[in-house]
């Protein structure tokens, strides 16, 4: 009480000194609040410029020496700035009242307007906290591929709605209660206005709880035309930096609502598919004769899978007693059988090509372009540059191949084909 009245006695003393001059009792109040708030002022100022260059600063030096990296994105994010701001506030909140005594209107006011700054001052502290975490997490290795800014952003949506309800509670001078009532009884109307947002906060929460998509992921959404790396992941939007670096932006609702490609299993397995089809003529497969079998025997890969299947089919066609006079009696290999196996034995030598997983060359069904033959195979190295490179090697030597084997790549004529072709009949 002694400290209340030395400060009451302290703000009325250039009144009573205006007054034993005979200044007129009016004038001197007003004379006497103006100097007491030009005081006020000078103080707050100077409190903020203490807080500014010797305690906010003197932080700063502390975080400089630890080994945590959380203290220095507060200092970032302003943190102690705004928590510094209570100091003020709470000179202020101690000497308004007495200044202002004799005016309960302009107390009623500073009440009002301080508990509003009050708010949205925590609101700024707790904003400054999330975003210090965000920044932290994110140098975190085990939070990487996290949506933290997703996180982040729907904490401070909460926070801006229960703050915005402690200011409307403050302007109406209703309960927070009886506020949060009001406001589920317009919640059609919050609805369709903030739909969107509504959409995002579902989905980032179903995207992280699924595991849909994380940071660092390769994905394949046609529909935006994205292809590429996912970069961000927030409330609204996912951000997607795709091969020719370019950004698409993809609503966050989209991810589950549409159907997109994940590449995130084949990153994690231990090979990157290869399924790739040369087509082969139809008319260019045939038996082989014993003469071309012996030629084909010169080939490193088969030449043991040559000796020991032809070994088997002739003692077979020799214990049938097959006239082997006309070649598709009994049993044969054709050349197509032999490139085949020639591909899987080509494939299975490959250093590049992962032994543990599948190992496929098989016929699909016959086209108008002839004869797929398929090749599936998964490469050791899943990088993008290199498992192309990896693909075009392997296509390159079965392409070569092919005509060692008497057999013919399917394509379609050319201009130049059809040109030379009705110049010989023209020749003859």
């Amino acid at each position: 009480m002694d400290i209340e009245q030395g400060l009451i006695d302290l703000i009325c003393f250039f009144e009573e000194l205006f007054l034993y001059h005979g200044m007129n009792p009016v004038a001197a109040q007003y004379l006497n609040l103006f100097i007491n708030l030009v005081i006020l002022t000078l103080l707050v100022l100077g409190i903020n410029y203490v807080i500014k260059h010797f305690i906010i600063e003197g932080f700063k030096l502390f975080t400089n020496k630890t080994k945590t990296t959380i203290d220095d994105f507060l200092i970032k994010s302003n943190f102690p700035k705004y928590v510094g701001r209570f100091i003020p506030i709470l000179l202020v909140y101690k000497t308004f009242p007495l200044i202002f005594a004799d005016f309960p209107q302009v107390l009623e006011a500073f009440y009002f307007v301080l508990k509003i700054y009050v708010i949205i001052l925590v609101i700024w502290i707790c904003r400054s906290v999330l975003r210090s975490s965000r920044n932290y997490l994110k140098t975190r290795k085990e939070f990487n591929d996290k949506p933290i800014e997703s996180f982040s952003q729907i904490i401070m949506i909460f926070i801006w709605i229960v703050g915005l309800m402690f200011i409307f509670s403050e302007i109406t001078g209703k309960s927070v209660v009886g506020f949060a009532i009001s406001l589920g009884a317009a919640s059609a109307v919050i609805l369709l206005i903030f739909k969107d947002t509504i959409l995002g906060l579902v989905a980032s929460i179903q995207v992280s709880v699924n595991d849909i998509v994380r940071i660092g992921d390769w994905i394949s959404f046609e529909k935006f035309g994205a292809d590429g790396t996912v970069t961000e992941i927030n409330l609204a939007t996912v951000r997607v930096q795709n091969w020719d670096n370019t950004y698409t932006t993809i609503p966050t609702y989209s991810l589950i609502s549409d159907s997109f490609q994940n590449w995130r299993g084949m990153q994690e397995s231990p090979g990157r598919r290869i399924k790739r089809s040369v087509f082969i003529k139809q008319n260019s497969v045939k038996f082989l004769t014993a003469e071309k079998i012996n030629e084909l025997k010169k080939i490193n890969l088969i030449a043991p899978y040559l000796e020991n299947r032809q070994a088997e089919i002739d003692k077979y066609n020799e214990s049938n007693s097959i006239d082997k006079t006309l070649l598709i009696n009994g049993r044969n290999q054709t050349n197509l059988g032999i490139f085949r196996k020639y591909a899987d034995s080509y494939l299975h030598e490959h250093s590049a090509i992962h032994k543990e997983m599948y190992i496929i060359v098989r016929h699909l069904a016959p086209t108008p372009n002839g004869i797929p033959l398929e090749i599936l195979c998964f490469s050791r190295d899943k990088r993008w540059e290199n498992f192309e490179y990896i693909s075009a090697d392997i296509f390159d030597h079965l392409i070569a191949a092919i005509p060692y084997f008497d057999l013919k790549l399917f394509e379609a004529p050319s201009g130049d084909d059809i040109r030379n072709f009705l110049g010989e009949k023209s020749e003859s």
